[in-house]
């Protein structure tokens, strides 16, 4: 049997302190943060410490479902591409039998994006030029939403680390592509995909995004079709959240993805920007927010 090491004294006395942070937060009722936490511990350790031990434990109030812990980080310091390989094992955080009226939100936007020559759609036109956009998912507006996958990986079964952009707040969670569509008659062609939310993610449900050219009069038309809720398990301060902020950034992304694929399908010229995420020192990200 292999040896195990002991445990180092700063292990010791991270274990001690976690503990007790632990403790205060749920006397607390799970309204202390940091600051509260530190003048009341009996360990003392730094102001600098208390964030990064605290970050650790804090999670939902005494009592509530699922007995959630929230891990917070700076953002500078998220492996990415270990979040996203860890998605690998995970399975859907819903049942698709569960989804019914009003408990869950259904949304349909349809975004014009031009006309091309009627008929079928042709390579280089308008409708092609969308579609290598709304495969990429280069329509997602990077200051809402941005998306990060292992490369080289087909669409059909992508894992997707979405990271959801707020001020100074950073939620990564997990998605996969479910469902693929290329679909073509008389009337129109259509192509697609769609992804579903993985463990851990905040919300729950299935967004499709499918682009549509109608060939007896040459319009394209790209549409996104949702149903979502957020996860029963979410803390009190994501539902509180959610109230004030949520429903207003979904609304928000499906506006600005609409704008933002008509501009970069409308001229063949203008590239793509590539969005580099900087390592920041300010901010904080929850990966997996319910996990």
């Amino acid at each position: 049997m292999a040896h195990q090491a002991d445990p180092s004294r700063q292990e010791r006395e991270d274990r001690a302190v976690t503990t007790e942070i632990a403790d205060i937060h749920t006397a607390s009722d799970g309204t202390y943060g940091s600051p509260q936490v530190h003048q009341r511990q009996s360990i003392r350790v730094s102001r600098k410490a208390a964030p990064r031990l605290t970050g650790a434990r804090l999670g939902t109030r005494r009592g509530s479902p699922g007995g959630v812990v929230v891990r917070v980080v700076w953002s500078g310091r998220v492996d990415v591409g270990a979040l996203v390989r860890a998605l690998r094992g995970r399975g859907l955080n819903y049942d698709p039998a569960e989804v019914r009226r009003p408990a869950w939100t259904f949304d349909e936007h349809r975004h014009g994006l031009g006309r091309e020559a009627v008929g079928p759609p042709v390579e280089g036109g308008l409708w092609w030029r969308a579609k290598v956009l709304v495969a990429g998912y280069e329509f997602s507006p990077p200051e809402i939403v941005r998306a990060f996958h292992e490369p080289g990986t087909d669409l059909l079964g992508r894992d997707m680390l979405l990271q959801a952009r707020l001020p100074g707040l950073r939620f990564l969670m997990g998605v996969r592509v479910t469902d693929v569509r290329d679909e073509a008659s008389d009337e129109r062609t259509a192509w697609g995909w769609g992804y579903e939310t993985l463990e851990g993610h905040l919300e729950r449900g299935r967004v499709d995004y499918e682009l549509v050219k109608y060939h007896s009069t040459g319009e394209v038309e790209f549409v996104a079709r949702s149903y979502s809720q957020l996860h029963p398990r979410a803390p009190w301060w994501m539902r509180w959240g959610w109230r004030l902020f949520g429903r207003r950034v979904q609304l928000r992304f499906y506006r600005r993805a609409g704008q933002r694929l008509r501009r970069l399908a409308a001229d063949p010229v203008v590239a793509v920007p590539t969005v580099v995420e900087r390592p920041t020192g300010w901010g904080i990200s929850v990966p997996d927010p319910l996990s």
